[in-house]
């Protein structure tokens, strides 16, 4: 049986999202968020003190755009990954790595200095800062897009990774820095059975 452990719309949903696309069974776990600082024994979950955290027989993995390709390749065959001798191999490792590293993580340094600090630490200045580094990367991104998807003309797991970005910045008041084009290519991937039914697990589970 794989184990996610996953907070409410935090990055790992990413994992979730992926787990309702295979179909596959798991056990979910919704702590509190910050888990490191609030869920009792959390270092020996995930010696990072993050989530995800998701555990599949031997294995552990704690990345967010590494664990859908990882479900895509074990528990495939599936066309929710892109083969290497495929054309859009290379897009797709790309997007499914930037929705993390360029999208995603100006969104976290902007929540730092805007929302999670102490009042007298915050920097809206800073916040700022990060959250056009978002939008100008997000803009340069869609150009980079394979017609409706990410890669290879097809929804995949790097869309997993992607529309995840969006998902948050729509979440925490950056909906300015989304384009329309970027807004509508969301909505098509929030359409998807398998997104809604991972936001409905992530409810029931939080019960």
């Amino acid at each position: 049986m794989i184990t996610l452990y996953h907070c409410r719309d935090a990055r790992s949903f990413r994992a979730l999202w992926a787990l309702e696309e295979m179909e596959l069974p798991y056990e979910l776990h919704v702590l509190p968020f910050p888990p490191r600082a609030r869920h009792e024994g959390m270092k020996d979950i995930n010696p990072l003190g993050t989530i995800p955290v998701l555990f599949d027989g031997g294995e552990r993995l704690t990345e967010s755009s590494a664990i859908p390709h990882y479900l895509a390749t074990r528990h495939g065959p599936s066309p929710l990954a892109v083969a290497i001798d495929e054309p859009g191999y290379g897009a797709y490792l790309n997007f499914l790595v930037m929705g993390e590293a360029t999208l995603t993580f100006p969104q976290t340094i902007h929540l730092r200095y805007a929302v999670f600090a102490p009042p007298e630490a915050r920097r809206p200045e800073i916040a700022r800062d990060y959250a056009e580094w978002f939008g100008s990367r997000l803009r340069n991104a869609e150009t980079m897009m394979d017609g409706d998807y990410a890669a290879a003309g097809r929804f995949t797991m790097a869309d997993v990774s992607l529309g995840y970005a969006i998902k948050l910045a729509l979440s925490i008041g950056l909906a300015e820095f989304v384009t329309p084009g970027m807004q509508a290519y969301f909505d098509r991937l929030a359409a998807r059975p398998a997104y809604a039914r991972a936001m409905a697990a992530q409810k029931k589970a939080e019960d």
